[in-house]
Formats: structure tokens, C-alpha cells, sequence
């Protein structure tokens, strides 16, 4: 007799788990019912191509923090997309970037520094490494400026600006030295 009743506690602990993970299931199901189709709407309106990726990585997100997602799911359910949507997009622009550089590379030869004048090199050094990286890209790496603005996920209007202000930094530095000098 003493023995059933030790045995008691743990057979009613394992009868809870099981109830516990089928409650969080049905709630989880229930959830995925209710706002599938606005997580979707919401998904295809924002990337239209990923929108299925974006919905199964929000209620994966949703199933793995489970106990994080309020009553009120769909507000929550929406910043977890967004910010998979944000994510799938950086994973995007890094990829075509990459993809850019390498399609510019010349395959299979050794990279061979030209001769640069020492002045450029230390007045490329002294401007900031946005600047600098774009004005190598552009000029160096022989990108066409549209071709840049993708390698740096940003829009063509956008690099002209940024060219336009990173010769202007460079030509000050050639002319007088460092700024404030």
C-alpha cells in the first residue's frame, strides 16, 4: 500500500503534461485558425514573393515562444512578421551584394594591385569608410553606380548623393590634408 501511494504523485504528474502540451496545442491551432490570413494579407502585401516563408517563420516563432503570445495574438503576431520580413529582406540585399562582387571578380586570376599615388591612399584613408567603400566600389571595383547601390542595399538616388559628397571629401583632402588642419 505504501508503495501506491508514492507512485500516485508521479502517475498524476504525467497525466498533467501530456493535458498541458495538448491545451498549448489546441491554443496554438486555434491561433493559427484565427490569424492565418491576416499574417498572410499581411506578409504578401510587404514581400510578396516570401509572403509563405514569412507566415511559417512568424508561427514557428509564435510555437517556440508560446507562453510569450498574449491574448490578443494578432498585434504580437505582426511584429514577430515584421521583423521576419526585415530579416528576409537584409538576407536579400547581403546575398545580391555577394552575388555582385562576385560576378564583377575576375575568376581565377591573381588580384593585382596597380600603382596609386601614396597622396590618394592617405586621403582615402582619412575620409570616412562609408565614403571610402563606396568611392572603391564605384571606381576601383568598376561598378556602375546602380550596380553599387545594390552591393550596398541602398537605393541608385541615394548613391549618387552619397558619390557626389564622397568626391567632394576626397578632393578637399587632396587639396588641403586632413580637414580642421
Amino acid at each position: 500500500m505504501i508503495q501506491v501511494m508514492e507512485m500516485e504523485p508521479a502517475i498524476a504528474l504525467r497525466r498533467r503534461a501530456p493535458l498541458a502540451v495538448v491545451d498549448d496545442e489546441r491554443r496554438f491551432e486555434a491561433i493559427y485558425r484565427e490569424h492565418a490570413g491576416a499574417v498572410t494579407a499581411y506578409a504578401r502585401r510587404r514581400l510578396p514573393g516570401r509572403a509563405d516563408d514569412v507566415v511559417a517563420e512568424t508561427f514557428l516563432v509564435a510555437w517556440r515562444r508560446f507562453d510569450d503570445v498574449p491574448a490578443d495574438a494578432l498585434p504580437w503576431l505582426y511584429g514577430v512578421a515584421r521583423r521576419v520580413v526585415a530579416d528576409l529582406r537584409r538576407s536579400s540585399r547581403r546575398q545580391s551584394a555577394v552575388t555582385d562582387r562576385l560576378a564583377v571578380e575576375p575568376r581565377g586570376e591573381a588580384h593585382v594591385v596597380p600603382d596609386v599615388d601614396p597622396e590618394l591612399l592617405a586621403a582615402l584613408g582619412r575620409i570616412p569608410e562609408r565614403d571610402r567603400e563606396l568611392l572603391l566600389l564605384v571606381y576601383w571595383e568598376d561598378l556602375e553606380p546602380r550596380r553599387a547601390a545594390r552591393a550596398l542595399g541602398c537605393s541608385r538616388a541615394t548613391v549618387a548623393t552619397r558619390l557626389w559628397r564622397a568626391h567632394r571629401r576626397l578632393k578637399t583632402e587632396l587639396e588641403h590634408g586632413e580637414v580642421g588642419a
